[in-house]
């Protein structure tokens, strides 16, 4: 279909001057649907652009208030052991890690040696849905 419109787009060209069938032809290749419809998007899909999420910004200071790079960053939920994510601070002191959506509380810290006895720099982080919450962690 669209090749006979596209010949009857060529045959009015000699008729009509050069925009007039410009516009003729673009409104009926537009007409046609079939050339300016989109391939529809699949819901389901493993790289769903549309896939909600909630998302942890950070950034790591040292103690006098200095950004810090390259500083391994994990983050786990609240409910279990290990780490679950693995992160590096870069070169201005922040990370961002992508979470999946609904209502969990989560452990995010500064995986640093430290001196026997002193806790390391952690903060709790709780999530509703797909939202962004800004941290900081502040190395001692």
């Amino acid at each position: 279909m669209a090749t006979s419109l596209l010949s009857a787009c060529l045959g009015l060209r000699q008729h009509l001057n050069s925009i007039g069938s410009v516009l003729v032809c673009a409104l009926l290749l537009a007409g046609s649907g079939s050339l300016l419809t989109p391939a529809p998007l699949l819901a389901d899909s493993k790289k769903d652009p549309r896939k909600d999420y909630a998302l942890i910004i950070g950034t790591v200071f040292d103690s006098s208030g200095h950004l810090v790079p390259g500083v391994p960053v994990k983050i786990r939920r609240a409910d279990q052991k290990k780490a679950k994510w693995e992160l590096i601070s870069n070169s201005m002191g922040e990370f961002a890690q992508r979470l999946p959506t609904g209502q969990a509380d989560y452990i995010v810290w500064a995986d640093i040696k430290l001196p026997k006895g002193e806790p390391r720099p952690e903060t709790k982080v709780h999530i509703e849905s797909n939202e962004r919450v800004d941290i900081s962690l502040h190395l001692k």
